[in-house]
């Protein structure tokens, strides 16, 4: 029987919920228990694919094409598991359903309302979605008392009358004059239980370990027991989080509230000689990803932990910097390049000298979906002498329309979910250079893009001296330089790499850019 683990914030965001279940699901999935996440988002876009990334960071998408937050992108490296578009439930996906079946007719004579058919039709998802599982955690989006979660929490309420559900409270206690305050912890608790719901363990953030004094005010006014407070430090490594909570004993905590035996010996061996290869590295490089929304870093989450991984497998410090490709100066300091995906013109130019200087140089280049582009479009302009040539998503009327629309999306005019969304599994020539890295002829990457390399131009592009190395039916998945030093993939290698199982596309990157320490 499926036992239910609900993590809640407080009253302030920001807090690292998702690095938290992602931990649980490490420590649990340790000891061979089946585990999965759901996370609930209180928004009402359906999925998180038309979302400016300054705002939210990046737009993560799963194996099966689902476009969802970036917390699922820490689910995936910590649980080394790929998970489905059932994972992700937001308030634009549970009023779409409930507006649809009130057309259908299903309520016919009712006056459909959030209790009972909302929340019924949340915990009717999350049953179904849990079925099989030992143990389903379920994080909560946004902070206790937002109006857009109220009713998901309800719903969580309800289950609890219905199922073993374990309720955890994230809690933030802030320092003022060297001393860590316990009052906003007592009014959140005081909010959480206001909803009728009762946390049976809290974990607190903090600059500093609370003191047992603290912990003992905390469990007085929340009757939650000393020993099922746990203490969540700012770590060197997120990956660090699990093993800090594993020695404090959180899982016994969860067991015996939840009735869970483990069914194998947690080994964390593999997991702590990584961490001690990311403390005390042997190589160090230093890599500049190239993009337009380095002002938050949270673009590019899956690509800075795919180099942590391939960092940590490699035994290298990975010294990461984020450039603005509207006004970088050289890359001389740095030993690897990526050209990061995104949209809009803004940017490009900066991109495409970013890459003539990284080939000209012989640097170690990665170019990721529109980064593979704009190599092809540099190639043409600076070695074909094409002049002019460019994307048509950037310039309609240029000469040399090297990169052009995919044909199926012409007539699409909706703009959520439409893309080229998922997995696709490319063809991969042998004796290339990604052939060499994968070690495979078929290769199943995910993908999230309009446009494609014109085939119209592969063979006059080939001519020159590029290779296209992979494709999917006729569309060009990989272009690679004679030099070997340079590889763009259409898809978005980073988004499969795991801790346990870093991108192999990364790994050749950090390879080629690293030096002795």
């Amino acid at each position: 029987m499926t036992k239910y683990v609900v993590v809640l914030g407080s009253i302030m965001s920001g807090l690292g919920k998702g690095i938290l279940t992602s931990s649980l699901l490490k420590i649990l999935s340790n000891r061979g228990l089946k585990t999965l996440p759901l996370k609930f988002d209180g928004y009402l876009n359906v999925d998180c694919g038309t979302m400016n990334p300054y705002r939210h960071g990046e737009v993560f998408v799963l194996k099966d094409g689902t476009e969802v937050d970036m917390d699922f992108g820490n689910y995936e490296r910590f649980l080394g598991k790929d998970l489905t578009g059932e994972s992700s439930l937001t308030g634009g996906k549970i009023f779409k359903t409930i507006i649809e079946k009130e057309r259908r007719g299903d309520f016919l004579g009712e006056d459909v309302q959030f209790i009972p058919h909302v929340t019924d039709l949340i915990k009717e998802h999350v049953k179904k979605y849990g079925k099989g599982l030992d143990v389903l955690l379920i994080e909560v989006g946004g902070t206790v008392g937002d109006i857009e979660n109220s009713y998901f929490i309800e719903a969580m309420r309800q289950l609890s009358l219905e199922e073993d559900v374990l309720f955890l409270q994230l809690s933030y206690l802030p320092e003022v004059n060297g001393e860590l305050k316990t009052k906003p912890t007592q009014h959140s608790n005081k909010l959480i239980q206001s909803y009728g719901i009762k946390p049976s363990i809290i974990v607190l953030r903090a600059s500093k370990p609370p003191s047992k004094s603290q912990i003992e005010k905390i469990s007085l006014y929340t009757n939650v027991k000393p020993s099922d407070i746990f203490y969540d430090p700012k770590v060197k490594s997120i990956y660090e989080l699990p093993l800090v909570l594993e020695k404090q004993g959180i899982f016994k905590a969860i067991a015996q509230k939840l009735g869970l035996k483990e069914r194998k010996k947690p080994n964390w061996e593999r997991w702590k000689k990584l961490l001690k290869n990311l403390e005390s590295p042997k190589y160090k490089t230093n890599i500049a990803i190239i993009g337009k929304y380095v002002e938050n870093p949270d673009a590019y989450a899956s690509v800075k932990e795919a180099l942590v991984h391939a960092g940590a497998w490699l035994s290298t410090e990975v010294n990461i910097e984020f450039v603005d490709s509207e006004s970088y100066g050289t890359l001389d300091k740095y030993d690897g390049i990526i050209i990061a995906g995104g949209f809009g013109k803004r940017g490009i130019e900066g991109k495409i000298k970013a890459i003539k200087e990284a080939r000209e140089k012989g640097k170690p280049l990665l170019g990721i979906c529109l980064g593979m582009q704009l190599m092809v479009v540099e190639w043409a302009r600076n070695v074909l002498k094409w002049r002019g040539a460019h994307s048509t998503e950037f310039n309609p009327k240029t000469k040399y329309p090297v990169v052009d629309i995919l044909p199926e999306q012409k007539s699409i005019v909706k703009k959520g979910a439409t893309m080229r969304l998922g997995e696709y599994v490319m063809e991969i020539k042998k004796g290339t250079l990604l052939y060499n890295i994968y070690k495979k002829d078929r290769v199943g990457e995910r993908h999230r893009h309009r446009y494609e390399i014109n085939p119209k131009y592969i063979k006059e592009l080939e001519k020159s001296g590029l290779r296209f190395s992979a494709f999917y039916k006729d569309i060009p998945e990989a272009v690679e330089y004679p030099s070997g030093k340079g590889i763009g993939l259409q898809a978005h290698p980073e988004l499969t790499s795991k801790f346990e199982k870093p991108s192999k596309v990364f790994l050749w990157l950090v390879k080629e850019a690293r030096s002795k320490k």
